[in-house]
């Protein structure tokens, strides 16, 4: 059912257990992007397949222009990925568009919730 895991950069990929979880996302075979509404691309591992920056494509969250764009690179369709944000509007947004919306409030909630959707083992 899907094939990729969109998450947002402040707030959800700054936590070192997101991380993780991204990084075992991609090895069970999940395609994995970053969506941030930053100015500029930030520094991180190379854990994905594809990063879009707002700064750089001209378009920010919750647009749905963005969130298309973004599955679009990954070469799928909204309704094949599951979005990340800790801003509800960002998430509401992410499921206007198709995708299926995670509200990150806890790395314990976010991680359950994504485990259950992907069907997956996510964490240690």
């Amino acid at each position: 059912m899907y094939e990729a895991l969109v998450v947002d950069y402040a707030g959800v990929f700054t936590e070192p257990a997101i991380v993780e979880v991204v990084r075992a996302a991609r090895r069970s075979g999940l395609r994995t992007a970053l969506l941030s509404n930053a100015d500029r691309r930030p520094l991180v591992p190379d854990l994905f397949d594809v990063v879009v920056v707002s700064g750089e494509v001209g378009v920010a969250k919750p647009n749905k222009a963005v969130y298309d764009l973004v599955a679009e690179r990954l070469g799928t369709t909204p309704d094949r990925c599951v979005f990340v944000d800790d801003i509800a509007r960002y998430v509401r947004g992410a499921a206007a568009a198709g995708m299926t919306g995670v509200h990150h409030i806890t790395v314990e909630s976010t991680v359950d919730e994504l485990e259950i959707l992907l069907g997956r083992k996510l964490s240690a």
